[in-house]
């Protein structure tokens, strides 16, 4: 059974947390445009059928089917995702490999995947949720070194020195604007 409002619900609440973390890192466009194609047909009405709430439904499109067509779909148009980044690597003897993100894309990558933490553990959610999540994977991640270095010292950071610290690195130090300015205290 479809349950198209809990769906809706899940992925505008994720994608406002993602646009928070991205507005706050700079990165204002990809804040607002982050997951539109989430509430296209091709991936929103199989993101409905296969909702439960506490995982993404791709995961049990996958399950039932064998592959997931939202997550075929989604992942070519999203360039924060490392699977958009994949390619026959010449240095790999043209096996397939990870191409080396911009580090925009690998910011937004980071933000998507504190959000998707935050969304899916609600309360249990720690800073080293997003760390854990991408531990359980890495081994068949298929990553640019470069790439990988990075995104594992930013969420390294995000577990060991907390969100502000990892925000305000990314801020000045990845994506080298200046700190946001705050506004006189009254």
């Amino acid at each position: 059974m479809s349950n198209w409002w809990g769906h809706l619900k899940t992925i505008t609440a994720h994608k406002a947390r993602v646009m928070k973390y991205c507005f706050r890192v700079g990165l204002y466009r990809q804040g607002l445009l982050h997951d539109l194609s989430k509430y296209g047909p091709k991936e929103f009405l199989v993101g409905a059928k296969y909702y439960q709430g506490n995982r993404s439904p791709n995961e049990a499109e996958r399950l039932e089917r064998g592959y997931s067509s939202a997550w075929l779909h989604h992942k070519g148009r999203n360039k924060h995702h490392l699977e958009y980044w994949t390619d026959y690597a010449p240095e790999l003897n043209y096996r397939m490999g990870g191409m080396e993100m911009p580090a925009r894309y690998v910011a937004e990558m980071f933000c998507d995947r504190v959000a998707a933490s935050q969304t899916y553990l609600k309360d249990k959610y720690t800073d080293a949720s997003p760390w854990a999540y991408y531990e359980r994977s890495r081994d068949h991640y298929l990553l640019h070194p470069n790439t990988r270095a990075l995104l594992e010292k930013l969420l390294a950071m995000l577990r060991d020195q907390g969100e502000e610290a990892a925000l305000d690195y990314i801020r000045r130090e990845v994506l080298g604007k200046r700190a946001t300015p705050r506004s006189p205290s009254r």
